[in-house]
């Protein structure tokens, strides 16, 4: 009820009977938080934020003095104010508190507030303007005490509809997310958390984009700017904390360019192809501005470096030597792939992928190969033993990949220092791999009795598959094996999700034994960090909503019992925003990776067994699609529904450490 009596709004606040005599509650009107009183058969209001270190007065207490009079206590120390007055004992503030006239009215309790003015615009609202313009359409974080007058801002943003804000549980999990969206879209997103604890949080996930290339905007609160440096509660020095993780990283001060400001976070992010980060001061946050925001108009060039003709010149010679060659794709040919596979096709050579290039080309393919390295296949392997030429494309020769260093190497890639990065290649090219793969064919000869390879690809793909049959009815009493679950997942898997893979047993038989029909696969690569997959696919998600390109893909994460551990609780972010996210979770009772690990180094097996609960149950208490999995030919219906479930689905498979 709103009432406008002698030009005041009269909101309702309270029920009369949520107050007993003698106590002190917190109410909000609008925005407005005021410490409502009942004494003595009288109701008061006044400003809650004591004037001392801006203790919630409404959590404190109603004390009479010797003469009956009436103190409201601050809970934080001790500060007394008249309810009646908001005038305190002592004198010893001049002014006191603002008092706010209340009436009942059929048992409810009414706050009178003066119109709401319109909002004053704020340096906050610049800059997440700012960051609108400049594409920046996800937002992952937390909110609290440090961060509140930049969350208002995103809070408008969302409103207007430019911006999605997703709360997480664990500002790991926020930066995780905004990695995968990165590593997905290419462009960035952002990850929102408070000073201290909350801020260094996401720095786990913040290496894991900048090794993997992904673009991603931190902003993170602080304390207020005249408690700098001695110590405060939360204070800590965010600038130092992160100078090795950010590309940029800049504090917002009240003197600052904020448009300018938040421009080249953006760009930094985007241009880098890394972490940037903005440290908001707590009372900077709500400075008043008029300052306009800013776009990229003007600002950006996509880089099309087309190589050295020199170079293309030596490349067309040793491609045209070459009886057998043999092309690796790596993640960094991603946004290339048509030009990539006009120049697999004419070559009539198998190409295979990194692990983090897996999914780039389908297994279905005449010329694909799998994947190369520790989770790849033994096609792979052998066509690079038997090639008489290496052609790399956006791969930076990972020692999990294993490119034979012995071979005749062309490295193309757009990143200079990642050319002959750990040993020498026979031709270094400097380019975009989009330009090399059409300028090369300009011109381009093949030997005459150059082989066309299909055919032989063929043959080791029937080699590969009777053996992966071979293994669906191994069975060691002790749980299924990881080539049951992911001959399910071939066959189910839509041709356009989205799947982000964990760390450790279960990623290796997933490089192994999954057959990619074009799906877009994301892991964290470089950095390997275990938790990865459930957050990653949350920024996934988020990205299915706000980009056209993907709009309407599965979201798919895969992890071990050990990795879902790490963010469990982000489930329950899929389960209150809706997410269709399925999740596989291959339950093994261990960290069965490092139990591996400790038996090839000749160690005793220690502490990787793991105590878990039923992680099915688990979903369904929090209000997600849960079904658990000890037989095999249960595998293909329990996920079948599970990716038929419209929101958070999750398939807890019990496996076999043994049968990857």
């Amino acid at each position: 009820m709103t009432d406008t009596t002698e030009g005041l709004d009269w909101i309702k606040v309270a029920d009369a009977d949520q107050l007993p005599e003698g106590r002190v509650m917190t109410v909000t009107a609008r925005t407005t938080s005021i410490c409502l009183s009942h004494f003595d058969g009288q109701w008061a209001a006044m400003d809650n934020r004591c004037p001392h270190q801006g203790g919630p007065l409404g959590e404190g207490s109603i004390e009479k003095g010797v003469e009956g009079q009436c103190w409201i206590r601050c809970p934080w120390h001790g500060w007394d104010f008249d309810p009646l007055t908001g005038a305190p004992p002592g004198g010893h503030e001049d002014t006191g508190q603002e008092l706010f006239p209340v009436k009942l009215e059929d048992g409810e309790v009414f706050v009178g507030l003066a119109p709401e003015p319109p909002h004053t615009r704020s340096v906050t609202d610049v800059m997440a303007e700012t960051f609108s313009a400049w594409g920046i359409k996800a937002v992952f974080g937390m909110v609290g005490h440090s961060n509140l007058g930049l969350a208002d801002a995103i809070r408008r943003q969302t409103a207007d509809g430019t911006m999605r804000y997703i709360g997480i549980r664990h500002e790991g999990a926020a930066a995780f997310a905004a990695s995968g969206y990165g590593k997905l879209t290419g462009r960035p997103a952002a990850c929102l958390t408070i000073a201290g604890p909350g801020a260094t949080n996401l720095i786990t996930g913040l290496w894991d984009a900048k090794v993997d290339r992904a673009p991603v905007l931190a902003l993170t609160g602080q304390v207020q700017t005249q408690v700098f440096g001695p110590g405060a509660f939360q204070d800590i020095d965010l600038l130092a904390a992160f100078a090795p993780v950010a590309e940029f990283s800049q504090p917002v001060l009240t003197t600052s360019n904020h448009a300018e400001l938040a421009s080249l976070a953006c760009k930094s992010a985007i241009i880098e192809r890394d972490v940037a980060h903005l440290v908001f001061p707590d009372d900077v946050q709500t400075v008043p501005s008029d300052a306009p925001a800013q776009s990229p108009e003007g600002r950006l060039a996509r880089p099309v470096v087309t190589p050295a003709e020199s170079e293309l010149a030596r490349a067309r010679e040793m491609i045209a030597e070459a009886k057998r060659p043999f092309i690796v794709i790596g993640h960094g040919a991603v946004e290339s792939m048509d030009k990539v596979m006009a120049l697999v096709e004419a070559l009539k050579a198998p190409a295979v992928t990194t692990f983090k290039g897996k999914g780039l080309i389908p297994d279905s393919h005449p010329y694909a190969a799998g994947v190369l390295g520790r989770s790849g296949t033994p096609i792979a392997s052998w066509f690079m033993n038997e090639c008489d030429l290496i052609l790399t494309l956006g791969s930076s020769f990972s020692n999990h990949t294993g490119i034979e260093p012995s071979k005749p190497i062309i490295q193309v890639d757009f990143d200079r220092a990642q050319l002959g990065k750990f040993h020498p290649v026979a031709l270094p090219i400097w380019g975009e791999i989009g330009a090399f793969c059409d300028a090369v064919q300009e011109g381009l000869t093949r030997p005459t009795d150059a082989e066309d390879q299909a055919a032989e690809i063929a043959d080791r793909w029937r080699i590969w598959r009777a053996e992966k049959e071979s293994r669906l009815t191994d069975d060691a009493g002790k749980g299924l094996g990881a080539a049951a679950v992911f001959k399910a997942l071939t066959e189910l898997c839509p041709e356009d999700a989205v799947i982000a893979v964990d760390v450790g047993n279960n990623t290796y038989s997933f490089g192994r034994y999954f057959e990619t029909k074009g799906q877009r696969v994301l892991m964290s690569g470089y950095l390997g960090s275990i938790g990865f997959a459930l957050p990653a696919a949350i920024g996934a998600w988020a990205a299915t909503q706000e980009e056209p390109d993907y709009a309407g893909r599965k979201v798919i994460s895969i992890s071990g019992d050990g990795g879902f551990g790490q963010y469990a609780m982000e489930f329950t972010t899929a389960v209150k925003y809706g997410m269709n996210i399925t999740h596989i979770l291959l339950n093994n009772g261990q960290l069965g990776k490092i139990t591996k690990e400790q038996r090839a180094g000749e160690f005793p097996v220690w502490q990787t067994d793991l105590v878990n609960p039923s992680f099915a149950t688990f979903a369904r208490l929090c209000g997600g699609h849960g079904v658990k999995v000890t037989e095999a030919d249960k595998i293909h219906e329990a996920m079948a529904e599970a990716l038929a479930h419209d929101g958070p689905a999750l398939v807890e498979i019990m496996t076999d450490m043994e049968l990857i």
